[in-house]
């Protein structure tokens, strides 16, 4: 039976392990290498990796630095992260990873996509969607952005998201960029719409600060991904920094108390 996953996203840049806040302002909080090893000793559901500068600064995947991360990894990897080929995406898969995530690349040529289905499987195709809600009295919707969110793009979310699934990605990733590193909670309207729209499995990043803003997530969406990087990576009112996970224990309530409110919706 299929059940909500619990992922865990890590952010690297130059090698080490960071968080941002809005995208911005990444603040290094120890080595990606030590973090796995703790995630693999808590059983997480599965692990996200994002390079934040690869695409941004038109960077090769750091393959060295991903053999590692897929080496000491026991869990289901999905790495994303200068991916711009087809080829880069085998190379990747080769080196023990489940999941290849494209993001700027799929955006500006969804083509892209097939290729990278044609060559690893959709099953390991991951397409994350980078989503600002715009602002201002009158405005109304989200704005779609690239490149580590430093481009804007005119592309509607929703419209923009069927294109990706049409094109062979097996999954969507979410991710908002005004909840990330707030710990507000998940944009659960947006998720709730986008859960709706979509065939393929939906994972949503961006605003978790707690065990009940993912069980609320379970509870608008039902089997979704509820993925996090401050919540797993900070703890306390004053961000100490301390790798943390919920025990199996905790888990199966969180999903099955989430399960329970979607099941009376």
């Amino acid at each position: 039976m299929l059940r909500p996953r619990i992922i865990p996203c890590l952010l690297v840049q130059d090698g080490g392990l960071v968080k941002t806040v809005e995208f911005k302002n990444p603040k290094y909080v120890g080595d990606p290498i030590n973090a796995v090893k703790i995630f693999n000793e808590k059983e997480a559901d599965e692990l996200v990796v994002l390079d934040i500068d690869a695409t941004a600064k038109d960077k090769e995947p750091d393959y060295r630095m991903i053999a590692n991360l897929a080496y000491e990894c026991r869990m289901p990897l999905c790495y994303g992260g200068g991916v711009k080929t087809a080829e880069q995406a085998k190379k990747i898969i080769g080196l023990g990873v489940e999941k290849v995530a494209i993001s700027s690349a799929a955006v500006e040529d969804p083509s892209l996509i097939s290729r990278v289905a044609d060559e690893v499987g959709r099953q390991s195709v991951v397409v994350i969607i980078d989503v600002k809600k715009k602002s201002g009295l009158f405005s109304k919707g989200y704005e779609v952005f690239i490149r580590n969110g430093t481009q804007s793009r005119k592309e509607e979310l929703f419209e923009l998201a069927l294109r990706m699934q049409a094109a062979g990605a097996g999954e969507i990733v979410l991710n908002s960029i005004d909840r990330d590193g707030q710990m507000k909670g998940y944009d659960l309207e947006l998720a709730t719409k986008m859960r709706k729209e979509l065939k393929v499995p939906l994972t949503v990043l961006g605003g978790a600060g707690s065990h009940g803003d993912i069980q609320q997530l379970i509870g608008e969406c039902g089997v979704v991904g509820c993925s996090a990087g401050s919540l797993f990576v900070f703890k306390g009112p004053y961000r100490a920094v301390l790798i943390n996970y919920p025990n199996p224990i905790q888990r199966d309530e969180i999903c099955r108390a989430g399960l329970l409110i979607n099941s009376q919706r």
